[in-house]
């Protein structure tokens, strides 16, 4: 029995209601969605041959709703926390429905950053902020005062984006989310918090059931929405749940089980900072992606990353139970854990090679800018191309520029396209595949000189890749427009009413008047 009277049973009751309440929506959110899948379209970066619908978290948000108003009707919750409590509520659903309007259309990352500041800052003054810091080592607390403010926001805002950050591999996020939900029920429980008790178990249950939706293949997406929603909701809960907003163990713990997509996030900014490209681009580089580069299916790779992360969860729990002074023996166990790990992949071996690292750094920012220069014209020269076979020879401006030897755009459908640099096809060559399964299983080759650097050779792969797919998807609606445009002219000039000189008729007699019959007939 916990603080407060709350039982074992309880928190199954929360978590078995999740689940029944979630496990018949999700087939109905899938039909509806799959549609507005379709008409959205696929990403470069996605790794389905079929749009997927992002509309996980509606589910998630309707079961958390769902949850607040029968706890505080049902359950014995402290009457002094009411307030915050609805606080919790709103904002998580304001945040929800953010990431949901992103989803639906794309916002820009400097408006979703500024919603998410504001939604931090009002929790701020609704639920709770971090008033306190406490060294782990000697014990000593300072005060922050309004300093505490912005380490409230930038903790909020981090929160929200973790979880979107490492959502790219079909149950990742999904069972990472469940492990939090199933801390945070622990902590609610342990510490006699009746409503984040609630929540999170209630979340834990739903997040079973997307699971069932979600592990590969994947029918259904968390979303940017369910992904903020989760992320914020984490951040907030440890935040209440921690002791006059002190950074104890109840906020400890949630770091460390966040602990994959932290060092995923880390390397994904040291990586693009180094290589001049801009933090927020995505990219093929994550660690799940390089897990899939070595050979690992799907299914393998998500099961490696849940072990790492039941490791990180286990470290969480160990550090609410010994306390925080415990937090650097268990950073430190997780830490050797993951270098060992690390040592053992082919892919890893870069990371502890520093100094030749940093010192390609400058000649790789620089080839970044003059590749990225390239291929943001390719991308919006591609809605002024009359057909494919301009779109193909413009390309092959970017290929000539960036030095390419021989570039081949494999389509399973049998219409193959070849670009051949001139008077270098015999020297020696350096080649690399880059698959679109959102095509189908269509892949482009890409051949280069032998003394091009590896690292500029990858780097401009993947750029040369992205911009092929981002300009036919640009050339594809650009058409599709065209077409529209020219099918509502000529609707326009049938249904046209013939002026008084077309039609001969008398000013007493207008065309206006004409039946629709005596107009198409005047009109042919």
């Amino acid at each position: 029995m916990a603080a407060d009277g709350l039982s074992a049973a309880t928190v199954l009751a929360c978590f078995l209601f999740g689940v029944v309440l979630a496990w018949p929506l999700y087939p109905v959110v899938i039909r509806r969605f799959r549609p507005w899948a379709l008409r959205r379209g696929f990403s470069f970066h996605q790794t389905h041959a079929e749009p997927i619908p992002r509309a996980g978290g509606l589910v998630l948000a309707g079961v958390f709703l769902v949850t607040a108003v029968v706890t505080h009707g049902l359950l014995p919750v402290n009457p002094g926390r009411v307030a915050e409590n609805w606080g919790i509520v709103v904002l998580s659903l304001a945040m929800f429905a953010l990431g949901f309007v992103d989803d639906l259309r794309p916002l820009g990352a400097r408006k979703k950053l500024a919603v998410q500041i504001l939604i931090s800052l009002l929790a701020c003054f609704w639920v709770a902020r971090i008033e306190l810091l406490r060294n782990p080592l000697t014990g000593e607390v300072l005060e922050l005062g309004w300093w505490g403010i912005s380490l409230t926001v930038l903790w909020l805002v981090a929160f929200t984006n973790l979880i979107n950050l490492i959502d790219g591999l079909d149950g990742l996020a999904g069972g990472l989310s469940l492990m939090l939900m199933l801390l945070l029920a622990y902590v609610g429980w342990h510490t006699g918090a009746v409503f984040p008790m609630a929540a999170a178990a209630a979340l834990a249950g739903g997040l079973v059931a997307f699971l069932r939706y979600n592990f590969p293949p994947a029918r259904i997406y968390l979303g940017d929405g369910g992904a903020y929603f989760l992320g914020f909701l984490t951040g907030l809960v440890a935040m209440r749940l921690s002791h006059k907003g002190t950074v104890a163990a109840a906020l400890v713990a949630p770091l460390f089980a966040l602990a994959l997509p932290i060092i995923d996030t880390t390397l994904a900014v040291l990586r693009r900072g180094l290589k001049g490209l801009p933090l927020f681009r995505p990219d093929r580089k994550h660690l799940h992606h390089k897990l899939l580069g070595e050979g690992f299916n799907q299914r393998q790779t998500v099961l490696v990353l849940y072990g790492f992360s039941l490791m990180a969860l286990l470290a969480a729990f160990g550090v609410f139970w010994v306390g925080e002074r415990s937090a650097p023996l268990f950073l430190g166990v997780l830490m050797l854990v993951g270098l060992l790990g690390a040592s053992r992949l082919q892919f890893a071996r870069e990371w502890f090679a520093l100094g030749r690292f940093l010192g390609s750094t400058l000649e790789v920012r620089k080839a970044a800018r003059y590749a990225l220069t390239l291929c943001q014209w390719f991308e919006l020269e591609a809605e002024r191309c009359r057909n494919l076979n301009v779109l193909w020879q413009e390309f092959g401006f970017v290929l000539t520029k960036l030095g390419y030897i021989r570039v081949t755009f494999r389509d399973p459908e049998g219409s193959d396209r070849m670009w051949i640099g001139q008077n270098r096809q015999d020297e020696p060559v350096r080649q690399a595949r880059v698959p679109f399964p959102q095509l189908g299983g269509a892949e482009l080759v890409l051949e280069a000189p032998q003394n091009v650097p590896e690292r500029v050779f990858d780097l401009q792969n993947e750029l040369v890749a992205e911009a092929w797919a981002k300009a036919m998807e640009r050339y594809t609606a650009s058409a599709e427009s065209k077409i529209a445009a020219h099918a509502f002219d000529d609707k326009s000039r049938a249904a046209r009413v013939p002026t008084q000189q077309e039609t001969g008729g008398s000013p007493s007699t207008p065309a206006a008047a004409s039946s629709p019959k005596e107009q198409s007939v005047k009109g042919a």
